[in-house]
């Protein structure tokens, strides 16, 4: 009988992956406006959390950063035509880190060091959206961001050994994606609201 966490971790990794089609057609429609600098980072970003995290010793959770390469990088590709934002000198800071985090991993030989600087990296990406969500809710797909959010949450439980390096990915996804889904979907209820008076 197979372990509860490699199934959970095929689960969140499949939901994570699946989300991206709903965020993909709201693209397509016009209805959702990527930031180009948020999704180029996270390709980068997430290429170079993917191969940290494995080398970290993740094994059950890597589906999510499998995902999170895959997605990101569609999602990037089609920004250029249907997203928002420019190239600012903090969104060039952010893919400078993203190289930095390799040279450092090499130095350092630990795999450890380049997963916490990307997520860091990847934190600076994501604030652009956050930002977009708390201001433009609308411009951001509530059912993607509600799969998002339950792929994190499902792999949260295909953590195989709550060790640091293991966990830290899985927990840090699921606040990110819980940040960006609750306000889309608050600030989105409260614009309605305020709208409707």
């Amino acid at each position: 009988m197979p372990d509860i966490t490699v199934i959970a971790g095929q689960v969140a990794g499949i939901v994570s992956l699946v989300a991206f089609v709903p965020y993909i057609l709201a693209i397509l429609r016009g209805e959702t406006m990527p930031n180009r600098a948020t999704w180029w980072i996270w390709t980068v970003v997430g290429l170079m959390l993917g191969a940290s995290y494995y080398s970290s010793g993740a094994n059950h959770t890597i589906w999510v950063p499998v995902s999170y390469i895959i997605g990101p990088f569609i999602t990037a590709i089609l920004s250029i035509k249907y997203g928002k934002g420019g190239w600012t000198r903090f969104d060039r800071n952010c893919l400078l880190g993203a190289g930095v985090s390799v040279v450092l991993w090499w130095v350092f030989s630990s795999p450890l060091v380049a997963l916490l600087i990307n997520l860091f990296i990847d934190l600076m990406g994501a604030l652009p959206t956050i930002c977009k969500a708390y201001h433009e809710p609308e411009s951001e797909d509530r059912t993607a961001w509600a799969l998002f959010f339950a792929g994190n949450t499902a792999n949260l439980f295909a953590v195989e050994t709550w060790i640091f390096a293991i966990s830290v990915y899985p927990i840090y996804m699921f606040l990110v994606s819980g940040i960006i889904a609750t306000l889309v979907f608050v600030r989105r209820n409260h614009k309605a609201k305020v709208k409707a008076r």
